[in-house]
């Protein structure tokens, strides 16, 4: 046998026997009951992950919709400056109007997924953590547990169910816009963290596993995002099955051993053909070999990137092993289209039923009826987000661990707090630039300080230490000063950025406001440290 497979066989054998014999068949008996019980139109909505923006509460019941996202900057009843209970009042209404059981039907409700994916991100004075490059760079699984753990609870908080992470990817070019998801390119080490990222999410097999502070995690984007030629976002990876399993499917391989429910299809393509309708890999390679019983969830529209689909038309998506299409406007035509393609044969209801089977399998193991509706979860006095202080010193934490020092001549650092400091550049005042992409808005761009409350800019945060120590500290855009100072600290840093807006031709550092060499060499020939 293949070293990788028996590998594979030794995890899942783990797994599924984790799982217990008999908890199994009760759950397939109720998945079964549910699904004699549906009519073909129920079945079809269940397949559809919508986007808020483009439904409402009460087409989600008309359609009997599976599941709802925000994407990146997408907020509850468009308001950009929104409050927790915002949040918590839409996830209701979505919440009870898919409960509803009138004519006969069986209460179903949706789940609500967001991209919490270094914090709660999309939710205003949610705690930030950093992205997983620095996770990666901490090399501590412990750590990314708690991390992954603490974004739960927050997700929890708002009255939301599911993630869209960890991000299993493994860069293999920093040319690619998205290299920051990724925790390494060693993978290995992208196994061990996205498995612990599971665990804090979703709670540990046997014991926390899906408990009452925990949420429904994903592991994407499934396979090769991170190989693709030259680096180019949804491009195309040309590669040995061997080398694809070897390099880009460890992530997988952990997850699922660590009970992920749901996979993300990826946008890119392997050797060609595109993964939202490549049959070998997303049925014979990860429900078949790998054994992965949840459910595989479509990117961003993505199923429209596959040959001969539109939009709102993909039996071949479907057919390949898809089992939830993510939507946005074009919702209502890929349901009339899907259902008009289970009625004429295009898709099999042997295959439109596996697909509503995952997904029930995984709304019962979350035991989303029995929660009852969001805000009826948690606690009025847990809600409020300004005040995480045990998630602020987590994130203060991980920071400390991700930060990587290159050289430390002549012992400058610690800084003597007595000193003149001369502090370079806006991204030392600009929170964005530190957060990066996916911070607030989806590219984390335009995006004030005052979005980040309980946040502390880089500036900020030196001038408190070096005040508290009688020390000067002065502000400066191009590096000229008043007063000579004894160190310089330079803030460099590019503006955020996320997906395919990133993807670079090469690595000089662009969008720069200041030339830092040019500032470096004359603070050095003015004696500057």
């Amino acid at each position: 046998m293949n070293p990788f497979k028996l590998i594979i066989f030794l995890c899942l054998f783990a797994y599924h026997f984790s799982l217990g014999a008999d908890e199994d068949l009760i759950l397939e008996n109720k998945i079964n009951s549910y699904l004699s019980k549906m009519s073909l139109e129920e079945k079809v909505g269940q397949i559809l992950m919508v986007e808020i923006g483009y439904i409402s509460p009460e087409e989600v019941q008309k359609y009997n919709i599976g599941a709802i996202l925000n994407g990146g900057g997408s907020f509850p009843y468009k308001k950009n400056d929104h409050t927790l209970e915002d949040w918590i009042d839409l996830a209701d209404e979505f919440y009870e109007a898919s409960s509803k059981t009138s004519d006969g039907r069986k209460s179903i409700p949706v789940f609500w997924g967001t991209d919490a994916v270094h914090g709660h991100n999309n939710l205003k004075g949610a705690t930030l953590f950093p992205h997983n490059i620095g996770l990666g760079a901490s090399r501590n699984p412990q750590l990314v547990e708690k991390i992954s753990s603490a974004v739960a609870s927050e997700v929890v908080a708002s009255g939301l169910d599911l993630t869209f992470a960890p991000a299993v990817s493994v860069p293999r070019d920093d040319r690619w816009g998205r290299t920051y998801e990724g925790f390494s390119e060693s993978p290995e080490l992208v196994a061990l963290l996205g498995k612990h990222s599971v665990i804090g999410f979703q709670g540990k097999l046997g014991t926390e596993f899906l408990g009452s502070n925990k949420i429904l995690a994903t592991a994407k984007h499934f396979i090769g995002d991170g190989g693709t030629l030259d680096g180019v976002d949804k491009g195309n990876t040309i590669l040995s099955e061997e080398d694809l399993l070897e390099i880009h499917g460890k992530g997988y391989i952990s997850t699922i051993e660590a009970g992920v429910q749901f996979i993300m299809a990826s946008f890119n393509s392997w050797n060609g053909d595109k993964l939202h309708g490549q049959k070998y890999l997303l049925t014979n390679l990860l429900k078949e070999q790998l054994e992965f019983d949840g459910v595989v969830l479509g990117d961003w529209n993505g199923h429209q990137e596959v040959s001969g689909c539109t939009v709102d038309s993909c039996a071949k998506a479907i057919n390949a092993g898809l089992d939830m299409f993510m939507i946005t406007a074009n919702w209502r035509n890929l349901y009339n289209n899907t259902l008009q393609q289970v009625i004429e044969g295009q898709i099999s209801q042997s295959r439109l039923d596996d697909a509503v089977k995952r997904i029930l399998r995984v709304k019962l193991r979350y035991r989303l009826i029995q929660k009852g509706k969001p805000s009826s979860r948690i606690a009025l006095n847990e809600m409020d987000h300004s005040d995480y202080k045990e998630n602020r010193e987590l994130a203060r934490i991980a920071v400390q661990e991700s930060l990587v020092l290159l050289k430390n001549n002549n012992s400058t650092l610690p800084l003597d707090s007595s000193s003149k400091i001369l502090i370079v550049g806006e991204g030392s005042k600009r929170i964005s630039k530190a957060t990066g992409g996916w911070s607030y808005s989806w590219q984390g761009s335009n995006v004030d300080n005052s979005y980040f409350p309980g946040a502390t800019s880089i500036y900020d945060g030196i001038a408190e230490v070096i005040e508290e120590g009688n020390g000067k500290i002065e502000y400066s855009e191009d590096g000229n000063y008043k007063t000579k100072p004894d160190v310089a600290i330079l803030i460099i840093g590019e503006n955020p950025y996320a997906e395919y807006q990133g993807t670079v031709e090469n690595l000089l550092l662009t969008n720069v406001e200041f030339n830092h060499l040019d500032v470096a060499s004359k603070l050095r020939r003015e004696n500057v440290e």
